[in-house]
């Protein structure tokens, strides 16, 4: 919904569906109930996952139609999409394969591409900007040398540049400006905000430059700016100890546009006592569909981190370690779990900036793991949803 920071939504990752229909029908059945509940009388945005199958079968102008002719009927309309799963994302183990085509594929290119096309043509009229989060280049550990994995980032950035290109055309044909905004995701090529931006300053613009200047196109620098973002999931920053505010301002100083704030919250756990019994409350969330990564800060201010949870949980040592971050993202609305916490903090943090100075016009709340959640925090979907957006619409009314 359209608020004075921005538009809100959800991200529709939490529904199952790799093929439109099925994904639809999860929309259709659900989020009327969401928008009785947290936007009953003004229009509610959308944040649509789409995976690579559904965007392909929104080609058909049936299909299309039919969802254009949907969030009219419902007052809904669709500003931002999750491009970073590719594929399966439910009832299949996800894991790294998250990444995967990656932006050394031309599969990823054309599929983001796909989304940015279908995103152009479902904005509102009234609305010029839509954005599209996606993977952070690659999976760090799939390239077992630092040059395979300097040539799969120069690779992804090229494809990337590519798609600036294909974006500055788009946006002249439809009037539709769409900028694709990288997601730092632990274990990823840019896992967190420093290789994010050391990659965006010394990798992506200078060659971007040189990319452009090849193609006659000196004096469009602002092209790069304009077409690829960072998306700032808050959980993100939270598993890499990242501190919203330094980072924020360093955006800013740098000119480092953020097109979307991906609101979602991390486990956070504090071992400075009785740590064997917070590991053993850690257990319950090690589970086979999703990679859980793990950075520990230990006792004498140094880190060490982990791929999986199951990964640190095999070498935890009773009194190494101060604190745990863990890529699980946990409900927004709550602030700790059992013995367990979480990286709220984070988020209020986060807000009250946008709050004080927005730095973007787009938020998306981003939970997908309701169903993979211990039972004692699971609750009927529709009044899950309702609860994180309703939390997160009590923060920007302060």
């Amino acid at each position: 919904m359209k608020t004075n920071l921005g538009h809100l939504s959800y991200c529709s990752n939490i529904h199952p569906g790799e093929i439109w229909a099925q994904h639809f029908a999860e929309l259709q059945k659900n989020v009327p109930m969401v928008k009785a509940q947290v936007s009953p009388n003004q229009s509610m945005g959308l944040g649509l996952r789409i995976a690579n199958q559904a965007s392909i079968d929104l080609q058909d102008p049936k299909e299309f139609n039919s969802l254009k002719t949907w969030l009219a009927q419902e007052n809904l309309y669709v500003f931002t999409l999750n491009g970073f799963p590719f594929g399966g994302f439910h009832d299949t183990i996800v894991k790294d394969q998250v990444h995967a085509p990656d932006w050394t594929s031309q599969e990823r290119y054309d599929y983001t591409l796909r989304l940015a096309h279908i995103l152009a043509h479902l904005l509102p009229e009234t609305e010029q900007e839509g954005s599209i989060s996606t993977s952070p280049i690659s999976y760090k550990y799939w390239w077992d040398s630092p040059a395979k994995l300097d040539d799969a980032t120069k690779k992804g950035t090229l494809a990337l540049l590519a798609l600036v290109l294909a974006l500055a055309e788009l946006e002249k044909s439809t009037g539709k400006w769409i900028h694709i905004d990288i997601e730092p995701e632990p274990d990823g090529i840019l896992e967190n905000h420093r290789e994010f931006v050391d990659w965006y300053e010394n990798v992506y613009v200078p060659l971007g430059t040189e990319f452009l200047k090849e193609r006659g196109m000196e004096g469009q620098e602002a092209l790069l700016r304009r077409h690829v973002q960072l998306c700032f999931d808050i959980c993100h920053y939270g598993v890499s100890f990242d501190k919203p505010a330094a980072c924020i301002q360093e955006l800013v100083d740098k000119q480092i546009p953020v097109g979307k704030i991906q609101i979602s919250s991390a486990l956070r756990v504090d071992l400075r006592e009785d740590p064997i019994t917070h590991i053993e409350a850690l257990r319950k969330y090690h589970e086979p569909v999703y990679l859980h990564q793990v950075k520990a800060l230990g006792k004498d201010g140094t880190y060490i981190q982990y791929r999986d949870l199951d990964e640190a949980i095999a070498d935890f040592k009773p009194d190494r370690d101060d604190e745990w971050r863990v890529h699980f993202h946990v409900p927004l609305f709550l602030e700790n779990y059992g013995l367990l916490g979480s990286t709220q903090q984070e988020i209020r943090e986060t807000i009250t900036i946008q709050l004080a100075q927005a730095f973007t016009r787009h938020l998306e709340i981003e939970t997908y793991t309701w169903g993979v959640l211990p039972a004692e925090f699971q609750v009927p979907m529709d009044q899950s949803i309702s609860r994180e957006i309703q939390f997160i619409q009590g923060l920007l009314k302060n």
